[in-house]
């Protein structure tokens, strides 16, 4: 009994496998959530949440318009004060992302 199972218990286990390792590639060229990354975009958003206590400063966020692969993704950070103010709409930045997280904004020249 105890051959039969582990027979089984292998024969389920190889096709499983075999099933994983033979799945075709997505033809998609984004690199989202893939690492680190420098993502040239714009600016097309500000938006400022008015603090909900006497102790709160509010919440800064920008949102940004970029080309990823063939498509035109949108982006919504929150930001520090100095970054709202410093980035308007309409100017272009680089984005330094890891794993979809802002880590970075640089102007562009």
């Amino acid at each position: 009994m105890q051959r039969v199972w582990k027979a089984t218990l292998a024969g389920i286990l190889a096709a499983t496998l075999a099933g994983c390792a033979s799945g075709a590639k997505p033809n998609n060229p984004s690199q989202a959530g893939k690492g680190s990354r420098v993502i040239e975009a714009v600016v097309v958003d500000r938006q400022y949440e008015p603090p909900t206590s006497s102790r709160s400063t509010g919440t800064y966020s920008l949102a940004f318009e970029a080309r990823d692969g063939e498509a035109t993704v949108r982006y919504h950070f929150p930001v520090t004060r100095t970054q709202y103010n410093r980035y308007v709409e309409g100017t272009h930045v680089q984005l330094v992302m890891s794993d979809d997280e802002l880590r970075d904004i640089r102007p562009l020249p």
